[in-house]
């Protein structure tokens, strides 16, 4: 009986449905030289695009909601409409934003296999967090230099 928590999902009494371990296929077949260059850049695509869509969630998607929200606010003439429908439209666009970045990863794995790597988890934790201290970073500064937190004298708003 093979009772490790490691390969039984961390229960004693059996494995829970869908937690087997991922057992991966050999790596595809090495290539022409040209062939994995190119599976490179294709690689190398995904990943810039990934983190481009992962900036857009510190700014973009955040103010393209907030305009949503106050257009339905002056259209319908009520604020508590306009906050709920912002709130509805952020969590759909930010959803659906990870659920395509995940999308994006899993297919940046596949090209870096197929590029002769042996790459068997992907990026998307890395680049989210990089993001994060990027954007929270940049937010900061904004709010403390330019935005309203920092002196009159410096800020303009004398």
């Amino acid at each position: 009986m093979r009772t490790d928590p490691t390969d039984n999902g961390g229960l004693f009494v059996g494995r829970r449905p869908g937690t087997a371990p991922v057992q991966y296929r050999d790596l595809p077949d090495v290539g022409t030289r040209a062939r994995r260059r190119v599976d490179g850049v294709i690689a190398g695509v995904l990943l810039t695009l990934q983190v481009a869509l992962n900036l857009l969630f510190w700014g973009p998607i955040p103010a393209g909601s907030l305009w949503v929200a106050s257009q339905v606010q002056y259209h319908a003439g009520s604020v508590s409409l306009g906050i709920f429908v912002g709130f509805a439209v952020l969590l759909a666009v930010l959803f659906a934003g990870l659920a395509f970045l995940k999308r994006l990863d899993h297919a940046w794995v596949l090209v870096r296999r197929a590029a002769g790597h042996d790459q068997r988890e992907g990026v998307l934790g890395v680049i989210f967090g990089v993001c994060a201290v990027v954007g929270g970073s940049a937010f900061l500064l904004w709010l403390l230099l330019i935005g309203g937190l920092g002196s009159m004298a410096v800020s303009g708003q004398a």
